[in-house]
């Protein structure tokens, strides 16, 4: 097996989804905190010229983050790479796979599995979708005192295990929806279901800028909870306006000298109660009008450019970090041309219900949510997924 080191630090999300990979593969490595041990941060940057965990080597190999980790994988080069073979294995079947975790996934595994309908949940490596990335949830009903949203993951989880669900911590690779039973693919295996349920939720949305690219890890973040940490005492920046943007600051003022709230609108779209919290924290300082026009560095971030809308002028704000939170977009890449989807990629559900347009696949959460978007939300759509799926399989068994 090759050497594997890791530096990671505590409640980093993308360090738990690239250690679940490893393991996955069999793997064992040696990890360094960079918060506990002094001087390891520094020694990080200085080899790996990035400043975002994790960074990871494998081997003399500096293979950096998760997704540059889950890449190698999905293009079939990690197996080599970590001197492991790869072996084929047999077609697994069941009468429900639910493709996606989060809320939608896992309340849909919930009742599938109280129904006996022994389901199998590919829950994707980033298992527990977008909460997983989430610091504070205090708008779902049960918790008084609000939670973290891995932790609330981890109880979805750990009440659709209990009741028999199967789950595999594993990324479709490829979705077969062109005939019964349906197929879905992993790198590690292959499972097929007479009746599949869609959560396959949503990722964050870039701006786009080939600078943004070219310095995400190096400033550039869509994680204020895992990489915020990163940068204390430094001026940030978050791009949006909504909940998550609002959100994304306030947690960034533990650690930031400043964070510049850049929105391209005079107001915010947020809850108000989310505003009012921003507008009261000295913290917080608002870009008005504003879109950004370039993140400026060489190596890291130095400052963004920002161009007002209205009267086209630009001018530079001295940051070191940027965290994007302009939305997400459906993660339904796999499904193109198979099923009906709207013109943005979600999916299409027949009025007040979970079918699509093939016969036997249900969507839920925020895969087929262009709306809401909200945990709550999804949870309900994964329940009403779970009974329509239900009763569909009854129906066909009848005939």
């Amino acid at each position: 097996m090759a050497e594997i080191l890791i530096y990671s630090k505590p409640d980093c999300p993308y360090c738990d989804m690239a250690k679940r990979l490893l393991v996955a593969k069999g793997q064992t490595w040696t990890e360094i905190d960079i918060e506990a041990e002094a001087g390891k941060r520094d020694e990080m940057v200085e080899r790996s010229g990035r400043r975002t965990v994790p960074q990871i080597w494998i081997g003399e190999r500096h293979v950096g983050g998760f997704d540059a980790l889950a890449a190698l994988d999905g293009e079939g080069e990690l197996d080599s790479l970590l001197g492991v073979s790869h072996q084929e294995v047999g077609v697994e079947h069941s009468k429900i796979v639910i493709v996606g975790s989060g809320p939608a996934g896992y309340t849909a595994a919930v009742y599938s599995a109280r129904a006996e309908l022994e389901p199998i949940v590919v829950a994707g490596l980033e298992a527990g979708g977008q909460l997983m990335l989430t610091t504070e949830v205090e708008n779902y009903p049960g918790f008084p005192e609000g939670v973290t949203g891995p932790d609330m993951m981890d109880l979805f989880e750990a009440q659709a295990a209990r009741f028999g669900t199967k789950i595999y911590k594993e990324n479709a690779t490829r979705i077969d929806l062109s005939k019964r039973p349906f197929r879905i693919e992993t790198t590690e295996r292959v499972v097929t279901a007479d009746a599949v349920i869609l959560a396959t939720g949503a990722s964050a949305r870039w701006l786009g800028l080939p600078s943004e690219k070219r310095l995400t890890n190096r400033g550039v973040s869509a994680c204020a909870t895992c990489d915020g940490a990163l940068y204390r005492g430094k001026p940030m920046a978050v791009v949006g306006g909504g909940d998550t943007a609002l959100e994304e600051a306030l947690f960034l003022t533990r650690f930031a000298s400043k964070v510049s709230l850049v929105h391209r609108r005079d107001e915010l779209r947020g809850s108000k109660i989310m505003q009012d919290r921003a507008k009261k924290n000295e913290k917080i300082e608002f870009v008005w009008n504003s879109e950004v026009d370039e993140i400026l560095g060489d190596d890291f971030v130095t400052a963004m450019r920002v161009k007002d809308v209205k009267t086209g002028e630009t001018r530079e704000l001295p940051v070191e970090a940027v965290f994007i939170a302009i939305g997400h977009s459906p993660n339904t890449e796999l499904l193109k041309g198979q099923i009906e989807l709207d013109s943005v990629g979600y999916i299409k559900n027949e009025p007040g219900g979970t079918r699509t347009s093939i016969e036997g696949v249900f969507a839920s959460g925020d895969a087929m949510d262009p709306t809401y978007r909200q945990a709550i939300t999804a949870a309900g759509t994964g329940c009403m997924a779970a009974i329509d799926a239900e009763r569909w399989l009854a129906e066909q068994e009848a005939e």
